[in-house]
């Protein structure tokens, strides 16, 4: 080998050998990005799956809470349907009582209405044809002297009476009067009902 060829061969082996040398500083460097990448992305992975697990938990609070008021709601809804019931029977009871409970029943709702005694009583048609008579002298015996009188005038009501002295006319129909005692005692109402 002469001095050229020696050079020459010199060159190449220095020249692989660095070659070498950088690529091993690059796989190296190669490797040590690759594990930051790895790492970055496993800890973005776990920071997600972390995020996605509380708002999974927090979306589960919302529905459970959604399906709580839903259960309240309903509960409510059928205690409302219960109560609602309640009354519409102890209408319909009312409305079915024998001529001459009724018609007590009515002369005492005008009494206790009544401020002067001599008031007009005004019941829907069918009942003035039934009781209006009877409610009339009642009333009157009840008041001890009472000058009410039956009005000819009826009025468009399920039942109960409109007593009116004048231009002034006092509300005693069933519905005004369940509804007033319903306010009056729902929450005693509903202690009983749902105690």
């Amino acid at each position: 080998m002469n001095g050229i060829e020696k050079i020459t061969a010199r060159i190449e082996t220095d020249t692989k050998a660095e070659v070498e040398a950088i690529l091993r500083e690059a796989e190296e460097k190669a490797a040590s990005v690759r594990a930051g990448y790895q790492a970055k992305a496993e800890a973005e992975a776990k920071a997600a799956a972390e995020a996605g697990k509380e708002a999974a938990k927090r979306q589960a609070e919302r529905l459970e809470s959604a399906a709580q008021m839903e259960a309240k709601q309903q509960q409510l809804a059928a205690k409302q349907a219960c109560l609602d019931e309640a009354f519409a029977r102890a209408k319909k009871k009312i409305l079915s009582l024998p001529d001459g409970e009724y018609a007590e029943l009515l002369a005492k709702m005008a009494v206790r209405a009544s401020k002067s005694g001599k008031e007009e009583i005004l019941l829907n048609a069918k009942d003035c044809r039934r009781v209006g008579e009877q409610v009339v002298s009642k009333a009157n015996e009840m008041r001890k002297n009472g000058k009410m009188k039956l009005s000819g005038e009826t009025r468009e009501m399920e039942g109960g009476l409109i007593l009116r002295d004048g231009s002034v006319e006092v509300n005693c129909t069933f519905e005004t009067e369940l509804r007033v005692l319903r306010e009056n005692m729902a929450a005693e109402i509903a202690k009983i009902l749902f105690g």
